[in-house]
This record gives C-alpha cells, sequence and structure tokens, in this order.
C-alpha cells in the first residue's frame, strides 16, 4: 500500500509489472517493519530493508522474512554503486530529513542505470489544514509555504519526532536536482471501497483534498 487512502501496487504497478520484480534487487527505505519488503519478496524479488531506527527492525525481525534488515542513515547508504535495480519508500525516510537532496542522491548512487525510485509522502497540501478527519480539517490554517517543521519534544525539551514539510515545487526540484527523470506524480483518489478513519485521515478529507503524493522517478 503506498498510502491511507488504499492504492495497492498490485493494481497501480508503479514498480512495474509484479510479473518483473522476480529476481529484482530492491531497496526498501524507512522500511519500518518491512512490510514493503516481505511483499516484494513474495513477488521473487530480492528486496534489503533499511531503517535507521533499530526498534523499527526488531519489529520486522519479529514477524520475519527471508531478506536483509540493515540499521543505517539513508543519508548515507552502506551500500557499493549500481547495486539496485529499484529502490522504493512508503511514507518512509524522506519525509524526516532536513536535507531530502543528500538521501536522493545517494540512492540515485546505489541505482543501476534506468533505475527506478518510487516514493510517498504526505501530500503538502496537507500541511495547510488541520490534522483533523472531519469537517474541522478542511479549512486552511497556515501558510502552505511555511516550511517550519513539525517537531515533538519530550518533558526534557528533546526532539523525539520531527517531520519536514516540502511544497510540491519543492519535492520536484529535489528529485529533478538529484539526477532522477521524473516519470510521474501520482495523487490517489479515495476509494469508495475505504471507509476508515485514522488520525487526520477519513473519507470525508479524502474526498476533497489529496492526502498523498508519490512520486514516481527514474536514473537515466
Amino acid at each position: 500500500m503506498w498510502g491511507p487512502e488504499g492504492l495497492d501496487e498490485v493494481e497501480a504497478e508503479l514498480l512495474g509489472p509484479p510479473e518483473e520484480l522476480k529476481g529484482r534487487d530492491v531497496l526498501e527505505l524507512g522500511a519500518g517493519a518491512a512490510q514493503c519488503s516481505r511483499w516484494l519478496a513474495a513477488q521473487g524479488a530480492r528486496p534489503v530493508a533499511l531503517d535507521i531506527s533499530h526498534r523499527q527492525l526488531q519489529h520486522a525481525l519479529r514477524i520475519g522474512g527471508p531478506f536483509p534488515l540493515v540499521c543505517a542513515d539513508a543519508g548515507a547508504l552502506p551500500f557499493a554503486d549500481g547495486s539496485f535495480d529499484l529502490a522504493c519508500s512508503a511514507y518512509g525516510a524522506l519525509p524526516f530529513v532536513a536535507d531530502p537532496r543528500l538521501v536522493l542522491r545517494e540512492v540515485r548512487r546505489v541505482l543501476r542505470l534506468g533505475g527506478r525510485l518510487v516514493f510517498s509522502v504526505t501530500h503538502p497540501i496537507r500541511w495547510a489544514f488541520p490534522d483533523e478527519p472531519g469537517p474541522e480539517g478542511l479549512s486552511v490554517s497556515g501558510s502552505y509555504f511555511d516550511r517550519t517543521p513539525y517537531v515533538e519534544q519530550d518533558e526534557d525539551g528533546r526532539a523525539v519526532y520531527v517531520e519536514h514539510h516540502r511544497t510540491l515545487g519543492d519535492r520536484v526540484r529535489d528529485v529533478v536536482a538529484s539526477g532522477f527523470r521524473l516519470v510521474d506524480l501520482v495523487e490517489p483518489e479515495w476509494p469508495v471501497w475505504n471507509t476508515s478513519e485514522w488520525g487526520g485521515w477519513s473519507p470525508l478529507r479524502g474526498n476533497l483534498i489529496p492526502g498523498t503524493a508519490i512520486f514516481v522517478c527514474e536514473r537515466d
């Protein structure tokens, strides 16, 4: 799944037809519990699940899967040039780094010529609205152009969660400046069958404003 809307890779084929994934080397960035890698392995791909959080990878290890788990910074990938055919990230890594170009350039380095990167993030327009699922989440409460990060702190004032805002234009420029060609920008519509409400996600909001942006990029 690329996001809360429920867009399935089987349906979307953003990484390519499922039958063509067999034998491909795939890097999952910000893998968390490695759900995407587990699906990729089931298609016959050879995924590597990378996350900076040791605890997240412990969850992945507990669930299990026939692929390596790597604890590392996405801005300093511990792989040789041209190690992968594909890279993917579903709401992982990129929203949480101050310099996304550093990550994108590293991904380009480890991709083979013609390799594809697909990553999803919260749609930038959501930053202008309150993170509420009901009608209160439909009125603009801040500037779309305010790039101040969202930060949560513990009781000692230490940052425990940081998410960075980039406008849609920022994201496109980041992709291009990092040496990728933008093939597609997918904004999934909220499907009729999805009646789930989670956090600020709901059918009410999903039918009116986009929630996810998916960037499909290729390394020329």
